[in-house]
Order: structure tokens, then sequence, then C-alpha cells
């Protein structure tokens, strides 16, 4: 049976990256009516977290990347391979890397990591390729048992064999690591875990797995755990690796892209001080900036590219889920990068993608991602929704992100919302974001000294100042305030004061209440804020002309 895995280390939010080689993984799996299973690569101490490992769990879950065997699952029909955390997995590493220092191929070595440290750059002063030179193999065994029984920290290398290793690949062909190009790596750390190389090698082995695909920046890695694998005499599974994805400009598509943004708007504003309100101290901003490595936490990033007023890239599933894309045009998308329906064909569902994934239809070239591109699908899949579909997934949205809107509206007035919205937006965030004056204070709309604002209210003869004068103690005496009662009165008074040209009153009405020149349609716009609320915006505005004309 086919067997894959999908195995991320919870060391941030899941890139879209990782959700690809997950979505192949599991797409294969479930073409080949095999099984798919979630393992967390949990050994790196210092950078896991737990947080991070069930930000993973829900970001398969909302793309609809079910496992068949992992965490929070259990198994049906093919045994429990568990646990699914390698940090609950170490008896299992110890025996099977006691095998190893055995059989002489593996052994402990004790430098520390200043005398490493002092050896590579000694390389790099010779203008020589660092490789570590077996010197804790002149230890004899006594000197080893000696160095144990004092407690000093060691790591436990792999004895590297002097001939070539072939790795065979699905998607690449044959790829060749020549005799010596390998050091002796680490497979046990000094805090007594196991690195990644060895771990993954021997789990894939115990867990059953059969097929690999995975990123093409883990090829180097994978003559390594060839290597291992022969050691141990374990199965080698088939490798499929996958394109990178770059961004438009040619560059990685990486986790640092937020950074890079934020850093860039620093620059260009010349800030040498953290701005007020971004919530970082100025130890943390003078640490941040000082090094090129160190990044700002989520909430800090998030709250500095407030602070600046920029739009940061989203690279993980949570930022896309955030800006309001379906997960199944986002899993469509994913499924295009690196992999070829066939038939110029672009747009499809899961089904679709499981009945023709296989591994020759993954393509070499890398992968760019069209964020433009993405937004069209987006856009299709939402004008493709019924009404009653658009508002409950509208609502759905409303009540993970944007509660006011919620609290603020009836449920009738909530469907009137989505239904004024959903011809024209491309994301479920478009109508939040259009409409955020819906949720304002009536005494926290403001209007802007802008061209748009000025030809709506102060050009014209009469100007929208006077039209909006003149219309208000109509629109105080309506009893009915639906939109279609609106859409008949407001027509009926344009008729007699406009010359029939509704925009010259319904562009004023739309500033007066959302302080900017774009709504939904005016009469939906008008019912959903309700009579007291318009009455009131229009009266503010009509008190700001007055303060305006007087200062």
């Amino acid at each position: 049976m086919i067997r894959t895995r999908f195995a991320p280390s919870p060391t941030g939010d899941l890139h879209v990256g990782g959700a690809r080689s997950a979505l192949f993984c599991w797409a294969f799996a479930r073409h080949e009516a095999g099984r798919f299973l979630l393992r967390i690569e949990d050994t790196d101490q210092k950078r896991s977290s737990a947080a991070a490992g069930l930000g993973f769990l829900e970001a398969l879950d909302w793309l609809g990347i079910d496992w068949d065997e992992g965490p929070e699952h259990g198994t049906s029909g093919g045994g429990n391979t568990g646990p699914y955390f390698q940090s609950q997995r170490l008896e299992i590493y110890q025996a099977q890397m006691q095998r190893l220092i055995d059989a002489g191929v593996a052994y402990r070595a004790f430098e520390t990591p200043e005398e490493l440290a002092q050896a590579r750059a000694g390389a790099r002063q010779r203008k020589e390729a660092y490789r570590y030179d077996r010197a804790a193999l002149s230890l004899d065994a006594d000197t080893v048992q000696q160095y144990l029984d004092e407690g000093r920290p060691h790591v436990i290398r792999f004895k590297v064999p002097d001939e070539p290793v072939v790795v065979v690949d699905a998607v690449l062909g044959e790829v060749r690591i020549e005799a010596g190009e390998l050091e002796d790596f680490v497979i046990r750390k000094a805090d007594g875990f196991p690195t990644y190389h060895f771990a993954v090698v021997v789990d894939d082995q115990s867990m059953g797995v059969t097929h690999v695909l995975r990123g093409q920046e883990h090829l180097a890695n994978t003559p390594k755990h060839v290597l291992l694998q022969q050691a141990l005499g374990y199965d080698t599974p088939v490798y499929a690796h996958v394109s990178l994805i770059f961004n438009p400009d040619g560059s990685k598509m990486s986790k640092r892209d937020k950074d890079k943004a934020l850093r860039a708007a620093v620059r260009e504003r010349g800030l040498d001080a953290p701005p007020a309100g971004c919530g970082i101290d100025t130890d943390a901003w003078s640490s941040w900036l000082s090094d090129k490595t160190t990044q700002l936490g989520h909430e800090q990033a998030e709250a500095l590219a407030g602070v600046l007023d920029i739009e940061l890239p989203e690279i993980n599933v949570s930022d896309f889920r955030r800006a309001g894309y379906l997960p199944e045009v986002l899993l469509n998308y994913l499924a295009l990068l690196g992999w070829s329906p066939g038939d110029d064909r672009e747009q499809f569902d899961k089904a679709f993608l499981v009945e023709h994934f296989s591994l020759d239809r993954i393509v070499k070239s890398p992968a760019k991602f069209d964020r433009a591109k993405l937004k069209a699908f987006n856009l299709d899949a939402i004008q493709a929704m019924d009404a009653d579909a658009f508002t409950t997934r509208l609502r759905a949205f409303a009540q993970q992100f944007e509660g006011a809107f919620l609290e603020a509206m009836t449920p009738e007035q909530f469907e009137t919302f989505a239904g004024a919205n959903h011809e024209r937006c491309k994301t479920l965030t478009d109508p939040f974001d259009q409409g955020r004056f819906f949720v304002m204070a009536d005494d926290e709309i403001t209007w802007p000294d802008v061209k748009g604002l000025r030809k709506a209210l102060c050009k014209g003869d009469p100007t929208g100042y006077e039209r909006l004068e003149a219309i208000r103690p109509m629109l105080e005496g309506l009893s009915d305030w639906s939109a279609a009662s609106l859409e008949s009165a407001i027509g009926d008074w344009a008729k007699s004061n406009c010359e029939g040209n509704l925009g010259r009153i319904a562009q004023p009405l739309r500033v007066a209440v959302s302080g900017g020149t774009v709504s939904p349609p005016i009469f939906d716009t008008l019912e959903i804020l309700g009579q007291a609320a318009v009455l009131r915006r229009i009266e503010r505005c009509l008190a700001h002309q007055l303060n305006t004309a007087t200062s």
C-alpha cells in the first residue's frame, strides 16, 4: 500500500510551500487508495513550539487536507504507527542509534562548540571548505568511557563511507554525490535529541512510508538519508522533489518576505526609534534593526505594519485565510505550483485533483506565485456561489475575523450587506474593508479634504451640501426604511430636484454617510445603516461644511 507523509517542524505558521508538499502527498495517497500520515518533527527544542504545532493542524484542516494517521486522529485499518510527535519517540531512536554504534558506523565526538568554531575559522583562513577531521575516531574505548563517566557533552556522528551516493528521484532523475563530498554528519545532538536526518529515516521506516514528496530544498539532505537507510538495512522510499516556489520578481517565496517589507518601510521613513503604537520597546527595536537574521514576532510585525500603513505579503496559509481567500481556491492554486493537470485546465476541485494526480505530471521548472491570478480564481469562485451560499461563507468569515459587523447588524441587515457586496468583491475581506464605515460610530465618520469628496459635496449648482440639506426633511419623514422604499422615494425626489439625475443626490448621500466615494449600492447602504444613523451623519456632514466655510 502507498503510504505518504507530511512532517512539518512546529517552528512557525504553515508556509504555502509546506502546504503544497502536504497537498501533493495527500493527493497521491488518495489517488493510489493509500494512506496519508502527519508527523510533527519537534526534536529542535530551541525552535519548536506546541502552539505552532497546533497551528499546522488547523491550517491543514481549513484547507481540507485530512490525514489517516497523526496527531489528534485515530487510525483505521492500517495499524497505529505513532507516536506522531518525534519528541515522544526517543527510545525508538536510541535503539537504532546504538545499532550503528555497535556496527562501527557511528561514533561519539566530544569537541566543544568553541573548538569546532575555531576549526571552521581555520578552514576559512585557508580558503578551504570545512569538513570534520574525524579526530574523535582516534579516541580509544577507555578514553571514551572516561568522558562518558565524567558526563562530557558530546554528539554522535555517522561515519560516511568513502564511496559515491546515488539518489534516484521520480522527478529529477538520478542525482549522484561523489565520494568525499559529505563529511561525517551529526545524528544525535549534545542535548540527547536526534538530528532531523536520523529521526526522519527511522520514522519513515517504522511508519512504513513508501513515497516522500517534498520541496527541492530537501534534495541536499537526501544522500545522507540514503546512507543511513543502507547502514540500518532499511528500504529506501521513492523520492520526488518538487520545484521551489518563487515570487513574481524571481526571489524565493520565503517567510522572511514580511520582515523584508517591514525593514524597507522603516528605511524609507528613516525611523531610528519604534513608532508609537507598535508595541515594540527600544531594546527590541535596536536588536531587530542591528541583526538581519532576527525577525519580529507575529503580533509585533502586524502591529508595526498597521502603524506604518503597509500591507505585508501573504506567505503562510493563515495569511491567505485572514485575507479572505477560500480554502478550495487556495488548494486549487497550490496544486498548479509544480503539477500540471493537462489540457490547459487550471480550475478544478479536490475530486478532480485526486482523480488525475500522478508523479509523472510533476514539473521540474520553478513555480511562480502569482497573487493576481489567485485573486482572479477567488473572484470566479465567489461569483459562482448563489446568494445563500455566499451569505453563509461571509457570515462564517465575520464570526472568525469581523465580529463587530455581526454585533452591529441584525441578521436581516447582514444578509442585505452580503447581497450588496456579492457581485463586487474578490475576497471575503473586501466587504468589510470597504464597508468599515458601517460599524463606526456616527461621530467617527470624517470627510477629508480630497478631490473626490470636494466634487461630490462642493461642486454644482446647487452643491451636494445644498442637495443634502434639501432632501433631509423627506428622509426624516419616511416611515418605511427598506431599500425598495428608499429607491422609490429618492428616485421621485431626484426627478423633481435633480432633473431625474439620481447620481446628483446619490453620491452626496454616499459621501455623507460613509466618508468616502465607494460603498455598496446606495439604497442598500442606507437601509443597513438605519434611518437614525443616516440622519445623524448627514447632519454632521452639513456641520462639517459650515465649519469649513467659516474657518
